[in-house]
């Protein structure tokens, strides 16, 4: 195996890094490497830049529209984007259920809502998790009755994230309660517009609005907006989670987020030869090792992708040690700045509150993020779980 990359690999990399730095708003990279808000206009602005480009559903093949980039080319595009400063690309739409319509769905809905997704002009929210069904992903009660041409959905959803911009969402519903939970469950894509679509948000404990509650009060449901077959969504659950677990991972974010680490760390002495210096600056290099050896696990999936050969599902362990590090940098960022690090009033912030003139330009807003990463082990799947079923995948 050998993870070098090839000088055809290498062209390809300096040739994104090139159209990164000509169509990336260099007010939209300011607030990334700053860890400012950003706007709904911000997320959608980068992702119609990519979509006219072809390139927002980058991981897409050729025939649905994508680029039909290898899975090294996938990664070199990710991790130039990441270091440059540009979004996160929302994933619900291009990462999620896009590959769920291109495996399962009907030629109909292809034509429909690939189109949309690819140019960015159609926001999609994710229905999975319920007030008593999150790691028990299984035990859904959302329910969604067959009347005629369409479906009646009852029931609620809960932790969506960015659902108050939500244009369309995904769900999974109870199609049939008299048999095993897996068994009882379909993919059902709806228009959040649709009457009896209520959104309401949860505020976090950083004032921010990031996720929400969706209800369903008899909301009516064409037949044709059922993915595959009736009681067949677990199936298309479990394709979705696979791309969601890896995605979390997200190691190019991390190498960026570390460089940001080691510069709030100098700005405030903490990489000197002191003795607590010291002791910060091995926080920093165990977490730099992390991060080296989190790559090198992506690599070598990838490597395996590309020469064909089987490798062992490591969604699971990716979505682990991604989370894990998430969490810790996180952590480090907020401890690296000391008290500069605890505010949370937005407007203040973006008002200039962390000018040259307090000596913090380069903290805000740290222990946001902080609380904000305590769930990173949680969404996708817990890591308890996940390290179950790796357990099992590897024991038997």
């Amino acid at each position: 195996m050998d993870l070098n990359f090839t000088p055809e690999e290498q062209a390809f990399r300096a040739e994104i890094r090139q159209w990164v730095a000509d169509h990336l708003p260099p007010d939209i990279s300011h607030k990334v490497h700053n860890a400012l808000r950003l706007t709904k206009d911000d997320l959608q602005r980068w992702a119609r830049i990519l979509g006219q480009q072809g390139w927002h559903g980058w991981a897409w093949p050729r025939q649905f529209g994508g680029p039909g980039w290898n899975a090294i080319q996938r990664h070199l595009f990710e991790e130039e984007c990441a270091l440059a400063g540009a979004p996160r690309v929302v994933p619900f739409g291009p990462v999620m259920v896009a590959p769920v319509i291109m495996a399962f769905g009907t030629l109909e809905q292809q034509r429909r809502h690939l189109p949309g997704i690819m140019s960015g002009d159609v926001w999609w929210s994710q229905g999975y998790s319920e007030p008593g069904s999150g790691s028990d992903l299984a035990s859904v009660k959302t329910r969604a009755e067959r009347r005629g041409d369409h479906y009646l959905v009852n029931g609620q959803k809960t932790w969506t994230t960015l659902g108050q911009y939500g244009d369309w969402i995904f769900c999974l519903v109870r199609t049939d309660a008299s048999v095993k939970p897996q068994a009882g469950i379909s993919f059902l894509l709806i228009d959040m517009k649709s009457p009896g679509v209520t959104v309401r948000p949860i505020i976090m404990l950083d004032g921010e609005h990031e996720v929400n509650e969706v209800f369903f009060d008899n909301v009516e449901v064409p037949l044709e907006n059922l993915v595959g077959e009736e009681n067949k969504g677990w199936t298309y659950a479990k394709y979705l989670l696979a791309h969601e677990r890896t995605n979390i991972a997200d190691v190019n974010r991390a190498k960026r987020e570390l460089e940001r680490l080691k510069r709030i760390a100098k700005a405030e002495g903490l990489l000197d030869g002191a003795a607590d210096g010291g002791r910060f600056r091995d926080q920093v290099a165990l977490l730099e090792v992390d991060i080296v050896a989190l790559e090198m696990m992506v690599l070598r999936v990838l490597s395996a992708e590309t020469s064909g050969k089987q490798s062992l599902d490591v969604a699971g362990l990716l979505k682990i040690r991604g989370s894990e590090i998430q969490q810790r940098y996180s952590e480090l960022l907020m401890l690296a700045a000391g008290p500069f690090s605890t505010p949370f009033i937005q407007d203040a912030m973006e008002a200039g509150w962390q000018g040259d003139h307090v000596g913090a330009a380069h903290c805000a807003p740290l222990a946001s993020h902080y609380l904000n990463y305590r769930k990173t082990t949680i969404y996708g799947g817990s890591n308890e779980v996940q390290r179950n079923i790796v357990a099992q995948t590897v024991l038997g």
